[in-house]
């Protein structure tokens, strides 16, 4: 079996100069690392990781090998590898790393049967496609997983209808519903890396205009308020009730998209789920309107059905950047095909909001290690929540107050009251 495929082992130099650049920001993760590095908490495990092969990603791999685990990357999206830091921690840290930014179709599933071939114990997804294929074509390993962490909202879904439709074999952790990862990382990561990836592809001005954010989770509101922080008229749409109203009360404009279809300028789906954007909104659009997505697959824009509408289709007008000419003229941007534009033309999430996500990636796969847990959909220990959030408060110089006794003693008591 071969160690790596990467594009260029030449650009490992600039691969580790953004790797350590990270770290810098990432001083929990550090510190884990530190303690792996003596403890060796994973010695002996094989793990396995589809993730977005970044610098942060660099340094989570990092600190689990450091820890003693023998590791292995591939890509979890074609289009967000940084080759840099792929090449970087093949020939720097001795990773093995499947991972070319663009790689077609075939190549993205070699790359993750490459990574099932490493026969791991120890598994982490970024939209489930590892867990997938170990179900459907490695059922043979089953057995040897451990458990596998989830790090995104999409792998969450997908794992959450696996269990209930009774096919899940293995343990999995839901990561991304960890309170230090999803109340930061989807919300000030994504909003943030979202609007800095739109920019970057168009070089658009956000004052002054419509801004359709689809979905208000933890991802929508972090985007919707940066959006709205840079000027922009932001609607909001949405499928729950109780989400768009939270929407409303917080001063943002909610409607159906068949409504906002024909006001916005900008439209970016974070919802999750598939034809956010179909073949109707599109026609109800104005002309030059930009179409993006958030969400971990690209399914939430229907690619296909602006295809048939499209009289010609201009790929490349601008990098990232490719034109639909519809039938009735108008134009429409499809930016990123349709993919996470935060990474596929930025550069993801910054690396301190990072810090936290991979801090307890880290520290779940050491809990893993050390625990047999049973078949179903688990919660992050809230111990391990309160750990990196404490250790991130420390990291920053921030201190809190401590319950005293009486305090203590107040809450327990059912005694005391007015």
């Amino acid at each position: 079996m071969r160690n790596h495929h990467v594009k260029d082992l030449n650009l490992a130099t600039e691969g580790k100069e953004r790797i350590l650049w990270a770290d810098r920001s990432m001083p929990v993760l550090a510190s884990i690392r530190k303690r792996f590095r003596e403890e060796k908490p994973l010695e002996g495990i094989k793990l396995s990781a589809c993730l977005h092969v970044t610098a942060e990603t660099g340094n989570l791999m990092r600190t689990l090998s450091e820890g003693g685990a023998d590791s292995l990357l591939c890509a979890s999206n074609p289009l967000s590898t940084q080759d840099d830091v792929a090449a970087s921690l093949v020939s720097d840290f001795g990773i093995k790393t499947f991972s070319i930014n663009g790689e077609d179709n075939e190549t993205y599933y070699q790359h993750i049967k490459e990574a099932l071939d490493h026969r791991p114990q120890i598994t982490f997804d970024d939209g489930a496609d590892l867990v997938s294929t170990l179900h459907s074509e490695y059922i043979d390993q089953l057995s040897e997983v451990k458990c596998s962490m989830e790090e995104t909202t999409t792998g969450v879904i997908r794992l959450e209808a696996m269990k209930n439709d009774g096919a899940l074999k293995i343990p999995v952790v839901a990561v991304n519903d960890a309170d230090s990862k999803h109340l930061f990382d989807n919300r000030y990561g994504t909003g943030q890396s979202t609007i800095d990836g739109i920019i970057r592809a168009t070089d658009i001005l956000l004052a002054g205009k419509t801004f359709v954010v689809g979905g208000y989770g933890m991802c929508g509101r972090g985007l919707a308020s940066r959006a709205r922080g840079m000027g922009a008229h932001v609607i909001v749409t949405e499928i729950d009730s109780l989400r768009a109203l939270e929407a409303a009360m917080d001063g943002f404009e909610v409607m159906s998209m068949k409504e906002a279809a024909s006001t916005g300028d900008i439209f970016c789906t974070v919802t999750g789920n598939t034809t956010v954007l179909d073949k109707s909104h599109f026609q109800k659009m104005k002309d030059g309107s930009i179409v993006a997505n958030s969400g971990h697959f690209n399914v939430e824009i229907d690619i296909e059905s602006l295809e048939v509408i499209s009289n010609s289709i201009n790929i490349g007008v601008r990098e990232y950047v490719d034109e639909y000419i519809l039938d009735n003229g108008n134009r429409i941007y499809l930016l990123g095909e349709g993919r996470l534009i935060n990474l596929v033309a930025a550069e993801g999430h910054p690396a301190s909001v990072m810090d936290m996500s991979f801090s307890v990636q880290a520290l779940m796969a050491e809990y893993t290690a050390k625990n047999d847990l049973e078949v179903k959909v688990h919660k992050v220990p809230r111990s391990i929540d309160e750990l990196v959030a404490s250790l991130k408060l420390s990291s920053m110089g921030i201190h809190i107050d401590n319950l005293t006794e009486k305090q203590k003693n107040y809450l327990e008591s059912w005694e005391e009251g007015t």
